[in-house]
């Protein structure tokens, strides 16, 4: 293969990417035009692996079994293992992935949560605390993480200062990960259960009340206020796009606290698209004003 191979295969695996992120998620896709590149196309190559695994739990290929869709999920998890270790896969998703996963050195350590927590949905359909709180781990936290590494790629300093950075942030990512799991599984609460027959929350919908709406919201809140104290700390290069997603999930969960338990119990709550609109224009003048008064690396 020629290099004028090699980079129009890396091109068609990362359009491919981009296709699934503008066609599963409007407001993450929105958040993520806001990026400036190449972290715009790195994070939806993570956001395609991330979307691929969760097509193949919830059944999205009509007449798989529980053992066809663990089997698909383990060969997509090892397909990813060995992609990321040679550079190249036959899978557009997993190749795209891979080539990211290699520029910002993400490994094992985060893409095998992961997996593990893709598996849980397989097997479990209630959870406790303890359950609840490994799976937001590996379906949300580590997702955060990985993007990131992402983010610091080409942060000044060696590795070492880059890994020091990490650390400091790592904190934020983990909380805004958090975050957009937990405010997807309430607005989800009636369609998990009813369509997949799962229940994240400890709460049955027909059960849910003003205050346990509240009770969870109050918690997501806190995730979504820890995740702002370090947006402002983040490159250039993301910190808008963070921003974004952040304001659009903390309008999402205004939206939820604004509406009744019943019907958040009965049907998927939406923020309205004047309303992401509104939040978006905001943004951009929020991010202005970081970048005025304090120093962001650039």
């Amino acid at each position: 293969m020629t290099a004028a191979d090699r980079a129009r295969y890396d091109d068609a695996a990362l359009r491919a990417s981009a296709t699934i992120i503008d066609a599963y998620s409007t407001s993450f896709g929105r958040a993520a035009r806001m990026l400036a590149e190449p972290v715009r196309t790195q994070v939806r190559s993570i956001y395609g692996l991330v979307r691929l695994a969760d097509e193949i739990v919830d059944g999205a290929f009509d007449g798989t079994t529980v053992e066809d869709r663990r089997e698909l999920l383990d060969d997509l998890e090892a397909e990813a293992s060995r992609a990321v270790e040679r550079g190249y896969s036959t899978n557009l998703t997993v190749h795209a992935f891979a080539l990211t996963a290699r520029a910002a050195g993400i490994d094992a350590e985060l893409t095998q949560p992961f997996f593990e927590s893709m598996r849980t949905d397989l097997a479990r359909t209630e959870h406790d605390a303890s359950s609840l709180g490994a799976y937001v781990h590996g379906s949300a936290e580590v997702v955060g993480l990985m993007c990131l590494r992402v983010f610091l790629l080409d942060t000044p300093g060696d590795a070492a200062d880059r890994q020091a950075r990490y650390e400091h942030l790592a904190p934020g990512a983990v909380a805004l990960g958090a975050a957009f799991q937990k405010v997807n599984f309430l607005r989800d609460l009636a369609a998990d259960r009813a369509e997949l027959g799962r229940n994240y929350l400890q709460v049955a919908p027909t059960r849910l009340t003003d205050a346990e709406r509240d009770r969870i919201l109050d918690d997501i809140d806190a995730d979504l206020a820890l995740a702002r104290q370090t947006i402002g700390e983040l490159p250039r290069s993301c910190r808008r796009g963070v921003l974004a997603a952040h304001a659009l999930f903390a309008a999402l969960s205004h939206q939820l606290r604004r509406t009744p338990a019943a019907t958040i119990a009965a049907r998927r709550v939406r923020v309205p698209t004047r309303t992401k609109v509104a939040v978006l224009a905001r943004v951009a003048l929020v991010d202005a004003r970081l970048g005025r008064t304090r120093e962001v690396t650039p």
